[in-house]
């Protein structure tokens, strides 16, 4: 949000009270304090304290600094201290060992090569040093809180927080609390790059951006994300050798966040939560890969999936008529024109429409699904079905869950409704852990049929206003996190019934820690060139927010892809972490495109076969690192200035670049770092100088920029 009117004035309804000066500093035992090591706490006023009377009728900020693992760095800002029910997401911290300082100048507490430097004497501010370098910090009244008037008049509000009164325009007997904010502005060095908060559509480079941490169903041309992440990396690219100077930071804060990437202050993140309290961490390392692989332990780690998930998936497309015959034809036309699948998808007309999720296959088009599923099974198929969180009023489901009070509520107790998606549907409650019994155990009726995996779509549309959650905690503290409960649900019932080494999902929304749940696609595209790079653009800003898997929907899902667009995203979604054909009003098979659509699928999809050792040994990798899979240019390359801004080409995984081809044209433009190349199709060489190569070229549609390190 932006609060300010320009770089010196506030706007109107706001009240901004900053912390200036610093009273008090005290460090903290661990064995004193529930953090995973020593702390500090520093009282710092809103005004400048010049004698005793400048002691009363002034707020404060209390900050707490502590360390959850080694050069990282926790700040807690804090006005009120209210009890908050948010689900702060999950942290794996580690007992950590940290030097802190208090003397009359400084207050500083270090973590590894990590310190923070909080001014004691002077006027308020902040910095962070990693290896004795400033890397960013909080400049004087960035730190903020803030009353959000509304219209209303000064006289009628003591403190923050507090009750307006008798004058308020809500209805008699009514009464109303000033909205309250808490804000941090953390500098930028002079030419750093903002990356990440997510799957973000935009531009690749964030700054000058507003990025609001909210979970929606918009697409992937719009600024709304299914994925919204709190962390963003920021990169000064370095030359000649030097990886140049990267960290992370992540904002631990589960209900919407909102960020003003150098646009509100241009040299500065901003970023603000409504509430009393707001906690940030600071995360340094070496390289861009150093920082994310820190930020992923912290928040869960990444988990392996399976062998066979990196293979082809083919789905029945959405609101196409499909049948058993449908489903058997198209995988016996795949296999008959040599190409391989791994899985068949069965998307949300498996079920009778209106009465999604009723987890009940539709008797008049799949008779005997235990037959058809075995019979996928013997060609060497697993079978995913789509299912998503929301009971319509229409599903015999509905009728229990709302009697077992398993759904979302309104205040008074009634069920939160609407008509959007499925008629009069509910959405399950995954804070209440009955509701989770319920829930998947509808899910392991469909396992013991022989099904495999589930694409758990949607959990974004989550009811934030008038909505009671089963544990208490705020709507819009569960907004966001909801997606996390939703797909752990999932993937942990999938764990015990198919083994740690089985489970899969196919989710689209996410929050922190979702990585732990693989794996995740880029929701609803077009079927146009323009939508490609979109939807790379997002991927990438994905695996840059600490993710390692990542998929999308070859061809587009809207709109009838053309023969021209098939085959070019067919190149890209072979050669991308995890590759499915979906579509909404289409089938996604290739000879209904045209005879070379066939040539080009199975030459790729070998391809790919091909080069699964290698994949699946990176992919190893990257788990263990922490890291992404399918990685963009800077971050495998940080010492190459000219790869900072690349969106349109990426690395699948250390040594494969892949460039894919946006034009009907077949022209394309890619960038060469320095060193020696092959290109995997064709087996040219060529050795690029220190300063790296641009090469536009022309391509048919069975090839494309693939090059390899050697």
């Amino acid at each position: 949000m932006k609060f300010s009117n320009g770089y010196w004035l506030g706007k109107d309804q706001y009240i901004i009270n900053s912390p200036l000066q610093v009273y008090e500093a005290v460090k903290v035992d661990q064995s004193e304090s529930s953090r995973s090591s020593d702390e500090l706490k520093v009282y710092a006023a809103y005004h400048e304290i010049n004698s005793r009377s400048d002691m009363l009728d002034v707020g404060n900020s209390t900050i707490s600094v502590f360390s959850p693992g080694k050069d990282i760095i926790g700040v807690e800002l804090k006005h009120f201290d209210d009890d908050k029910k948010d689900p702060l997401y999950e942290l794996k911290t580690s007992n950590t060992e940290v030097e802190s300082t208090v003397s009359d100048d400084y207050a500083t507490l270090t973590s590894g090569d990590l310190e923070i430097q909080i001014n004691l004497k002077n006027k308020f501010n902040v910095n962070f040093n990693y290896r004795g370098k400033r890397i960013t910090g909080s400049e004087f009244k960035a730190q903020a809180s803030i009353t959000d008037l509304s219209g209303q008049k000064l006289g009628e509000v003591m403190h923050p927080n507090t009750v307006i009164g008798a004058q308020s325009l809500l209805p008699q007997g009514q009464v109303k609390c000033a909205d309250h904010f808490m804000r941090e502005q953390l500098s930028l060095l002079p030419g750093t790059n903002v990356y990440g908060f997510g799957e973000r559509f935009g531009a690749f480079v964030k700054n000058g951006q507003t990025i609001n941490i909210i979970n929606q169903d918009g697409g992937t041309g719009s600024e709304q994300s299914y994925k919204s992440i709190p962390f963003y990396i920021a990169g000064k690219p370095g030359v000649a050798g030097n990886p140049g100077t990267y960290y992370g930071v992540f904002v631990n804060e589960s209900r919407p966040t909102s960020f003003e990437v150098a646009s509100e202050v241009v040299d500065r993140v901003s970023f603000s939560v409504r509430g009393e309290s707001l906690e940030y961490y600071v995360i340094a390392g070496d390289t861009p890969k150093d920082v994310v692989g820190k930020y992923n332990k912290l928040t869960g780690g990444s988990t392996l999936p399976p062998e066979w998930t990196f293979g082809l998936w083919l789905s029945t497309s959405f609101t196409t008529d499909y049948s058993e015959e449908t489903v058997m034809k198209f995988v016996d036309g795949m296999l008959d024109r040599d190409i391989p699948l791994s899985v068949f998808h069965f998307d949300c007309f498996w079920m009778k429409g209106f009465e999604w999720c009723n987890f009940e296959w539709d008797k008049e088009q799949f008779p005997d699904p235990e037959g058809l599923i075995r019979r996928l099974h013997d060609k060497g198929l697993k079978v995913c079905v789509w299912i998503n969180p929301y009971i319509s009023q229409k599903s015999p489901l509905f009728k229990v869950g709302k009697e077992k009070g398993y759904f979302i509520k309104h205040a008074d107790g009634n069920v939160w409704q609407w008509d959007l998606w499925q008629p009069g549907l509910a959405t399950v409650d995954f804070t209440n852990p009955e509701a989770v019994t319920w829930y998947t155990g509808l899910l392991k009726k469909l396992l013991d049929m022989g099904v495999d995996c589930f694409k758990t779509d949607f959990g974004e549309r989550i009811p934030m206003h008038d909505a009671i959650f089963y544990n208490g905690n705020s709507a819009e503290g569960e907004h966001n996190y909801y997606a996390h409960r939703y797909n752990k649900a999932v993937f942990d019932l999938l764990k015990r019934e198919k083994g740690d080494d089985e489970a899969v999902v196919f989710a689209r929304a996410a929050t922190v820690g979702g990585q732990q749940f693989p794996v995740h696609w880029g929701g609803d595209n077009l079927s146009q060139f323009h939508s490609m790079a979109d939807t790379l653009r997002g991927g990438l800003s994905f695996l840059s927010s600490g993710f390692t898997f990542w998929s999308h929907d070859i061809g587009g899902f809207e709109e009838n892809a053309s023969p021209s667009i098939y085959k070019r995203w067919t190149q890209f979604g072979l050669l991308s972490s995890h590759s499915r054909y979906h579509g909404n009003v289409q089938y996604r098979v290739p000879w209904l495109f045209d005879e070379e659509a066939v040539e080009v699928t199975r030459r790729f999809t070998h391809l790919k076969q091909d080069l699964m050792p290698y994949i699946y040994a990176e992919a190893k990798e990257s788990v263990a690192a922490g890291i992404p899979l399918m990685r963009p240019m800077y971050m495998e390359f940080p010492e190459d200035a000219n790869c900072a801004p690349l969106d349109r080409q990426y690395m699948l995984g250390s040594k494969i670049l892949v460039a894919p081809i946006m034009s009907e044209s077949g022209d394309v433009d890619y960038y060469l770092p320095s060193g020696k190349w092959e290109h995997v199709l064709d087996g040219r060489q060529i050795e690029v100088g220190e300063n790296g190569q641009w090469f536009a070229e022309n391509y048919d549609y069975l090839a494309l920029p693939v090059w390899k390190r050697v």
